[in-house]
């Protein structure tokens, strides 16, 4: 038997010996949307961050040239990619910043989703074709000022007057609101929760971006605004009974989230390595101190298994499909774990560590936001909890 050696230094995923967990096609589409991010993200994203902006739709055209946005959707200009080779995509995206990923997120598991696995003939056909090249950006309403963790709870109604429908409501937190062309809106209705397509400019529909963020700064965050808005019954997405529907979406999401988180994990741990190899203190690098080392030592250790276990979600969603608790597994343990590593670069870095000269805090504020949505680390403990011991604990 041959010994394998490894010759130090060794980055965290020669390490991990990962490729060769990875098909040829999943590697060409992460190379590729590393590349893209590398080009047309990573230059930038420190000044957008600072400016509390982000050029959603240029970014959007530009990622849907390489087909990212709902590339794991089949039909309608979408690829059909493995989930795995998604998520992928997702670490890439979050590795250069969450807001960026954010954006796809929406636009693909949230928005076309939706519209994917809910919506009519003609809303497919209208709208898929020009999100997935980005020349149409979606939003998802759904949280409510009052209303994040209980969606059962919200005030947001849609009436029926005639032949149309009439909703009334706020929506918040919104990504992409402001600048979408599209939003899938879920209301209270006398038949329970529904879902209906509202194009932006609706008489009655605002959306106003959220200012003042320290977290997602680089992510168009909005608060949408529904009065007396009048949408034709056709606008209803015919597939979507109840919370299923959003619920579906979000678990969509949240897959990508447990990919994406560590993406961000990877770009603080590199950063760290970086920087401890080049900065000296008591005339040697601070890498070769014990407590450095441990630190190095402990963050590739949670990397890895925060990466192995997406990939294990990854390949049982292209196998057999995963259960919510599943993704809520891969989200609580793996946003966590990001978190973490990105407090711990950022002691590393030491003062440095606080600027947009580097990623880490940028990272650290971001997943701060991550933590908590799409569920709350609190809910993802609790819906795990129910699938061990049969009993719903947030009710």
């Amino acid at each position: 038997m041959t010994t394998r050696r490894l010759r130090p230094p060794v980055a965290p995923d020669d390490l991990l010996d990962v490729d060769h967990l990875l098909d040829d096609e999943e590697k060409a589409i992460r190379d590729t949307v590393r590349d893209v991010v590398t080009d047309t993200v990573r230059p930038h994203v420190a000044g957008w961050y600072e400016a509390g902006e982000l050029p959603a739709r240029e970014l959007a055209l530009e990622l849907g040239r390489v087909g990212v946005l709902g590339m794991h959707l089949e039909g309608y200009g979408s690829a059909g990619t493995s989930a795995t080779a998604y998520g992928l995509a997702c670490l890439e995206l979050e590795a250069a910043d969450s807001g960026v990923r954010s954006l796809v997120s929406v636009q693909g598991s949230l928005a076309m989703h939706a519209l994917h696995a809910y919506g009519s003939e003609d809303h497919r056909r209208e709208w898929l074709p020009r999100m997935a090249t980005g020349e149409a950006i979606g939003c998802f309403g759904l949280t409510e000022p009052d209303h994040g963790s209980d969606p059962a709870g919200m005030r947001t109604t849609a009436r029926r007057d005639g032949g149309d429908w009439v909703l009334d409501g706020t929506k918040m937190w919104i990504t992409n609101g402001s600048v979408a062309d599209v939003a899938v809106v879920w209301a209270q209705t006398d038949d329970g929760i529904r879902g209906f397509v509202v194009p932006a400019g609706t008489s009655g529909f605002t959306a106003t971006d959220v200012r003042h963020k320290m977290s997602l700064r680089a992510s168009v965050t909005s608060e949408l605004v529904l009065e007396g808005l009048r949408l034709p019954a056709s606008a209803e997405l015919p597939g979507a009974q109840g919370l299923k529907g959003p619920l579906g979406c979000l678990n969509e999401a949240r897959f990508g989230i447990v990919f994406g988180a560590v993406g961000a994990a990877r770009d603080c741990l590199l950063t760290a390595l970086d920087y401890a190899g080049s900065r000296v203190q008591f005339d040697r690098p601070i890498s070769g101190f014990q407590l450095t080392q441990a630190k190095l030592a402990d963050m590739t250790l949670e990397y890895g298994k925060a990466l192995l276990l997406a990939l294990h979600l990854g390949r049982a969603k292209d196998a057999r499909g995963l259960a919510p608790a599943q993704v809520s597994l891969g989200k609580l343990n793996n946003v966590r774990e990001a978190l973490e590593i990105a407090r711990t670069t950022r002691t590393i870095l030491g003062a440095n560590g606080i600027t947009l000269d580097y990623p880490v805090m940028r990272h650290a504020n971001n997943l701060e936001s991550v933590l908590t949505y799409e569920g709350t680390s609190e809910m993802h403990a609790l819906t795990i909890g129910q699938a061990l011991t049969g009993v719903q604990a947030f009710r």
